[in-house]
């Protein structure tokens, strides 16, 4: 590959364009600072461009399309790492997965009992996020694998797949008429207050699904849309996994969200990312 494609170069250079500062990359790397200076220096010559302006602490235009290039190469040399790392193909290494609050709580860990018994060898490491922020996780290569309820969006980056169905329900206050019942049906929603979380949310997508109820406030959270509830506010439409300590749950007839897992396409092969697909 020449000098211009020395991987410790590169490793470095991904650094300093993340954190745009030569002494906190320094220190990320266990590197002394005019390590770093040299690396960037010596990479410049290779290029015969100026990747990283030092005065403003900022990526030079040619440093900007270098690092979207650095972080490919990393990336295919890590995949052919664990490629012929073991003969066997057994996952090893890192794997970043992604979930939503709820699923974190209540559904993602059954999976991930059965994924570090039948491969221990790989560390999981497991973060939390709202659905926006996971699905840039995931295109940026930040995780890698998500899961949300609900369709991911199209992009021709992702693959996705469904793994699981969590029925829905409906959280009334104590002493609502709709809590008498043991089942309700969407007809029995007309005209029903509701409260909902923001557009672009998962779970406000299913509420916006049925045509009858009234959405007359809006709350940041599932949290807090569950104590609203509680306090006698209105009603809300979740999944019945969503915990909803003092409203009373009733299930609505034959409705149910997806659990969809979301990774990048390219990276379909990777020994980690197959066997958690064979867990979920």
């Amino acid at each position: 590959m020449g000098a211009l494609m020395e991987l410790r170069h590169l490793r470095t250079f991904r650094v300093v364009a993340r954190t745009l500062n030569l002494t906190h990359a320094a220190a990320e790397l266990h590197y002394a600072q005019s390590s770093v200076s040299e690396q960037i220096q010596a990479l410049e010559a290779e290029l015969g461009a100026k990747l990283f302006d030092r005065t403003n602490r900022t990526l030079t235009a040619a440093g900007k399309r270098l690092a979207g290039y650095a972080d490919q190469v990393l990336e295919l040399v890590e995949e052919a790492k664990a490629a012929v790392d073991d003969e066997r193909g057994e996952p090893d290494g890192d794997l970043t997965i992604g979930a939503l609050e709820t699923l974190c709580a209540h559904w993602v860990p059954g999976i991930l009992s059965d994924y570090r018994t039948r491969w221990p060898r790989v560390k999981l490491i497991l973060k939390e996020g709202g659905r926006g922020e996971l699905y840039q996780g995931v295109r940026e290569s930040e995780m890698d694998v998500c899961f949300t309820f609900g369709a991911a969006p199209q992009d021709p980056t992702f693959a996705t797949r469904k793994v699981g169905e969590v029925p829905l329900v409906v959280i009334v206050p104590p002493g609502h008429p709709l809590a008498r019942k043991e089942e309700i049906r969407k007809e029995d929603l007309d005209g029903v207050g509701f409260l909902a979380t923001p557009k672009g949310c998962g779970f406000r997508e299913m509420l916006d699904r049925l045509d009858g109820p009234v959405i007359d406030t809006e709350v940041g959270s599932l949290a807090a849309l569950g104590r609203c509830v509680a306090a006698g506010m209105g009603c809300g439409l979740v999944p019945a996994v969503v915990d909803h300590p003092g409203a009373v749950a009733v299930p609505l007839a034959g409705e149910t969200t997806d659990v969809t897992m979301t990774w990048r396409r390219r990276d379909e092969h990777k020994p980690g990312i197959a066997a958690l697909l064979a867990s979920a």
